[in-house]
This record gives structure tokens, C-alpha cells and sequence, in this order.
């Protein structure tokens, strides 16, 4: 104000205004979570989950660690993997065939697609009853009798058309997988058994290679 002169109320009114902008902005930042409120202790971003979406685990097959047993040689478990379900994989003495899958890292495994050999052409061929093993290494005819299965799948002539929903799996039994092997028990009631395509389809688990852990172990 001018020497001299009382402020009015009038003219304290018109000053407030301007005050109450000021202390506005010291205090807007920290109550916005601006900087400021970030360096009074706000809390950082939370990180963001898991999309929870399952996708093909093809490419994180080890194929140098899979086997098969009671396999054709004509027909080898390699060519489940083709895409070709007449380049499919068949048993050979008769219709009870071992499949070992293993993966480069830990996976959760939600649910399996099996395909039919060659569309269907003949159905006798196609599996009935499958059990899976869970982070069982070396597995052979001699030993499915002995250890429980993580899961029995039965499967029907629709289960394994080629655009038949993938079945899923009991998941809270999947979710550190490093390997899996099917047992492929029964058939339709052909001589051996045969399929035309496997997929599994899941999501990582952690970034971890497998022959890495390996090497450690």
C-alpha cells in the first residue's frame, strides 16, 4: 500500500486472492503425486501384471532333451511338431506309446491340442486314454505302473478334430513345468497307435535356461 495509507477490508479482500493462489501452488504438486509428493514418500507406479494370455510353447521345446519310446521309425514324435497331421507320429510294436516333452525354461501349461493322424482316416488309430506326468525324466513302460499321473486325459473322435478347442488342463498342477510325458494307454482298438499334431500352450514362468540350471546343478 502507499505510505501512509490504511489498507481497507476492500483492499485485504482484493490481496487474498493472490495469497491463497500461492500457497496453491507450493502445496498442489505433493497432493497431485508430483515430484514433490514423490519426494515426500509417495509411492512409486505399482509394475505391471502378469496379461495372464497363453500362447504356443512350440519354440520353447528342447528337442535335443525329448525322446519317444515304441515309436515308428517312419513316423518319429518330431513330426508332431510339422504341422502336417499326415507327417504325424505312430507306435510300432503296438498301440501304448511314451512321449517325453521338455522345455528350455519353466512353463505353466494351460491347456494341450492333440490332432488326429492324416484327418481321421482311420479312427481305430486315433488315442482314447493319455496320462500325463508331470517333471518325470527318463520315463519308461516299466515305470507308469508305479508313479501317479499329474492327469488322465480321455479323449474322443471330436477332441481331436483339427478345429476342436485345445483341452484344458487341471492348471494348479502345471504351473512349474519343466518337462511333461504322455503315456498314450489305449486306442480306438487299432494295432498301433497315431497322432497327427501336439501343441501346448501356456506362458513362461521365469527367465531361466534350462541347460544353464543344469550346468549349475
Amino acid at each position: 500500500e502507499r505510505e501512509g495509507v490504511v489498507p481497507t477490508t476492500a483492499s485485504l479482500r482484493n490481496q487474498a486472492p493472490t495469497q491463497n493462489q500461492q500457497l496453491a501452488t507450493m502445496m498442489m504438486p505433493g497432493m497431485m503425486g508430483g515430484p514433490a509428493g514423490a519426494a515426500a514418500g509417495g509411492a512409486p507406479p505399482a509394475a505391471p501384471s502378469d496379461d495372464g494370455k497363453n500362447r504356443d510353447l512350440s519354440d520353447k521345446i528342447d528337442k535335443s532333451q525329448c525322446y519317444a519310446r515304441n515309436e515308428s521309425s517312419q513316423y518319429p514324435w518330431t513330426n508332431l511338431l510339422i504341422g502336417d497331421t499326415r507327417l504325424g507320429c505312430k507306435s510300432d510294436a503296438d498301440e501304448q506309446l511314451i512321449l517325453h516333452i521338455e522345455f528350455q525354461e519353466f512353463v505353466k501349461v494351460h491347456s494341450i491340442k492333440f490332432t488326429e493322424f492324416n484327418s481321421g482316416r482311420d479312427p481305430s488309430e486315433a488315442p482314447t486314454l493319455v496320462k500325463l506326468y508331470v517333471n518325470r525324466c527318463n520315463m519308461g513302460f516299466e515305470d507308469v505302473e508305479d508313479v501317479d499321473p499329474t492327469q488322465v486325459i480321455e479323449l474322443t473322435a471330436a477332441d481331436l478334430k483339427e478345429d476342436a478347442d485345445p483341452i484344458k488342463l487341471q492348471f494348479v498342477k502345471f504351473q512349474r513345468v519343466r518337462s511333461i510325458t504322455f503315456f498314450v494307454e489305449e486306442n480306438d482298438g487299432g494295432d498301433v497307435s497315431a497322432m497327427g499334431g501336439l501343441k501346448l500352450f501356456g506362458r513362461t514362468v521365469a527367465t531361466t535356461n534350462m541347460k544353464d540350471f543344469k550346468k549349475q546343478g
